[in-house]
């Protein structure tokens, strides 16, 4: 994926600091989700605060915005068509695309063994509670 907006493993802070820093409403950029392996996210920028909206791959190699049940799905053949269609009103988000916030550096390849955990492992893990959603 070479689109310039996709700024592939970041966390939400430092994605929320990106956008913060644009400040203007409709700023956007692309990432890679904390929780779901192989889901996007677009996290677009309003009002100070960050919305986030996830980007699914059909097995077809389609891509979609995960929508609220009862709203219909679109689908687009590549990124760049899902960017452009939501640039326009009207389409559902938060607030329409505006300017995409590009990553500075080329995204390298990154090798699991070479990088430290930034979280803490936990043997004992009865202080934690599993939400599903309902």
């Amino acid at each position: 994926m070479d689109l310039k907006t996709y700024h592939g493993n970041i966390c939400k802070q430092t994605c929320e600091q990106l956008l913060s820093r644009k400040g203007k409403d409709g700023a956007f950029l692309i990432r890679d989700s904390e929780t779901i392996q192989g889901v996007l996210c677009l996290c677009v920028y309003k009002q100070k605060m960050v919305y986030t909206y996830r980007i699914m791959q059909t097995h077809t190699g389609q891509y979609t915005l995960q929508t609220s049940p009862g709203v219909q799905e679109k689908f687009f053949k590549t990124l760049e068509d899902l960017i452009k269609n939501y640039k326009r009103r009207g389409q559902g988000l938060a607030t329409q695309l505006g300017h995409g916030v590009k990553r500075k550096t080329r995204l390298q390849q990154r090798h699991v063994q070479d990088e430290t955990p930034d979280y803490e492992e936990v043997e004992d893990s009865s202080d934690y509670v599993v939400v599903l959603p309902s």
